[in-house]
Parts: structure tokens; sequence; C-alpha cells
């Protein structure tokens, strides 16, 4: 079975490209849903950005748990094991719009002095809280280096193909 429709949630569109589905008696994808499958993020000119299908192993989570961006699993309702779906999702819905005010400029004196910078090099830093962030480096000065805090998908319309593998039902 084969469909296309515009899903609309919180009055935002995800446009659904293609949804295959095999049979309509197995677990649907809801909250709280454990859920394996197979996925991959393609930007607008073709670059695949991530995918589970070179190493063959799938991703596992559950819904809500905080594993996908909420956009991404907006995608996932209403899907059971054996669904293929491709969906085209705006920047809003999928990692957000460059934000100017997540780019910093940081002293020299900060970093180690053995560490590389060099524009393109991505470092993990962490908060006061003790989380991880990844920061990419967009310039490096003799006192200063300029770093952005955005994630590296931010400003992109991605394309979201999932294939479900196996979906377990909230207990």
């Amino acid at each position: 079975m084969t469909a296309s429709a515009v899903i609309k949630h919180s009055s935002l569109p995800l446009k659904v490209k293609s949804v295959e589905s095999e049979s309509i008696e197995k677990a649907v994808i809801g909250p709280g849903s454990k859920v394996r499958m197979h996925f991959s993020i393609t930007l607008e000119d073709g670059t695949v950005a991530e995918t589970t299908r070179d190493d063959n192993e799938p991703l596992e989570f559950v819904m809500g748990d905080g594993t996908m961006i909420e956009g991404l699993e907006l995608a996932l309702y209403g899907l059971k094991a054996g669904d293929t779906q491709t969906l085209n999702i705006e920047p809003k819905l999928a990692f957000g719009y460059h934000d100017p005010g997540n780019v910093h400029t940081m002293s020299r004196n900060e970093f180690p002095a053995d560490m590389r910078l060099a524009k393109g090099v991505i470092i993990e830093f962490n908060t006061p809280a003790g989380d991880e962030v990844p920061g990419t480096i967009m310039e490096v000065g003799e006192s200063e280096v300029k770093v952005d805090f955005n994630h590296p998908l931010a400003g992109h319309e991605i394309t979201f193909e999932v294939e479900i593998l196996s979906v377990e039902s909230p207990l």
C-alpha cells in the first residue's frame, strides 16, 4: 500500500513523499513505544548526513526519551514494523534555523596550547551544567577563536527516510 499526504501537527506541515505499509495488525508507534529502525538523513544537495545503513546498526530508542529530535519523532507516529516512509522536513521541525546568537568569540587562551584550532574542526565543550556540546571552529585569529554552537544541520531542509524494523507498545 502506498500513500501520499501532508501530515499536520501543531499546525506545522510535514510533506510525506511516500509511505509503504505491509500489515494492519502490528503495533503502531505512539508515545512510549520502543522502536527499532533504519534511517537516513539527506541534505538538499543529496549529501547523506547520517545513516544507520552503512554499518547495518539500526537505531533503537523509546519515543519521547530524547534520542530523536521532536520533529523527526513526529514523522514516526502511526507507523508500524515493515513500514517505510520518506519525508521532506523543513528546518523548523528538523534541526532548527541557524541562530547568530549561538556563535561566540572566545579567547584563544581558553583552549589548550597544543590543541589544533582550524576552520571546520568540531570540538566538544562542557557547559557549566556538565553537558557536552559540540562547537565548530569558524575562524582562528591570533588572540580569538570564533565558535559556532548551532547544530551542524541547522538551517537545512532534510529528507528523512525510515524503515521501521520493530515496534513494542509501552507497558
